[in-house]
C-alpha cells in the first residue's frame, strides 16, 4: 500500500526525481490528490475508488471512431455507480454526450459528481431501470458488479444487479446502430451475456486497443 512504509509525501518526492511522470493505479482518490500534491511532475490517475478517467478517454475514442461524432449521442450505463460512471459522465458528458444511468438504489453514482457534471452542462439521468436508460441509446455500457476491494459483496451484489445484466433483450431497446462496451475484464453470463459479447455490436476489444493509444497521447501531451 503506498505510504505504509514511508508518508505519501516521501514517495512523491523520490518519484519526481526519478521519473518525468507518475502514473498511480490506487484504492483512494485521496492517494492519488497528495500525490499531486507533493510531486513536482504529472500525475496520471490510472485508476481509484471514485475515477477512472484513463479508461474514459479511450471510451470516448471508441465511440468517436464508431459514430464519427459525440455531439448528441446518449450513452446508457447500467449496473454500479462505480468509478466508471463517474468518469464517463464527466468526460463523455463534456463532449456532448448525454448520460442516463441505470442503478439499483443504494448503488447510484455519487452525487457530489452528478452535481459537478450538470453544474458543466452534462444531461444526467439517474434512473432504476434498465430498459429506461437503454431506450433509444447509442452506446450500451457496463461494467463487473463487485469492483476490487468488493470480492466480499459478490453474491450478494450477484442478486442486486441481476435485473442490470446487458442481455439481447436490452440491446434490441436501443439505437439500431448501438454499440455495447465494456472496460474488462468481464464476467461474462453476469453483467453481460455471452451472445452480447460476440455480437456485431460489441466493440470491447476496439474499446481495449484504445487503451493503448489514448494512453499514449496523453503521456504525450504532458512531457511535451
Amino acid at each position: 500500500m503506498v505510504g505504509e512504509r514511508d508518508p505519501l509525501k516521501d514517495v512523491a518526492r523520490n518519484l519526481e526525481r526519478w521519473t518525468q511522470g507518475i502514473v498511480a493505479r490506487v484504492f483512494t482518490q485521496q492517494t492519488i490528490d497528495d500525490l499531486a500534491q507533493w510531486a513536482r511532475v504529472p500525475v496520471v490517475n490510472a485508476l481509484s475508488d471514485l475515477y477512472h478517467p484513463c479508461q474514459a478517454l479511450a471510451d470516448v475514442q471508441t465511440i468517436r471512431e464508431r459514430f464519427g461524432r459525440w455531439d448528441g449521442l446518449k450513452l446508457a450505463y447500467v449496473g454500479d455507480g462505480n468509478n466508471v460512471a463517474h468518469s464517463l459522465m464527466l468526460t463523455a458528458g463534456r463532449l456532448g454526450m448525454s448520460i442516463s444511468v441505470a442503478c439499483p438504489a443504494g448503488y447510484e453514482p455519487n452525487a457530489a459528481i452528478v452535481a459537478q457534471a450538470r453544474a458543466a452542462g452534462v444531461t444526467v439521468d439517474i434512473v432504476s431501470e434498465a430498459a429506461e436508460a437503454a431506450s433509444g441509446a447509442h452506446v450500451i455500457y457496463t461494467d463487473v458488479w463487485a469492483s476490487m476491494g468488493q470480492e466480499s459483496e459478490a453474491l450478494e451484489r450477484q442478486r442486486i444487479f441481476a435485473p442490470y445484466q446487458v442481455d439481447e433483450s436490452l440491446m434490441a431497446r436501443a439505437a439500431s446502430d448501438a454499440i455495447f462496451l465494456h472496460c474488462l475484464p468481464a464476467k461474462r453470463g453476469l453483467e453481460v451475456t455471452d451472445a452480447v459479447m460476440e455480437s456485431p455490436q460489441s466493440a470491447i476489444f476496439d474499446q481495449a486497443e484504445n487503451r493503448l493509444h489514448a494512453q499514449k497521447a496523453l503521456l504525450a501531451m504532458l512531457l511535451q
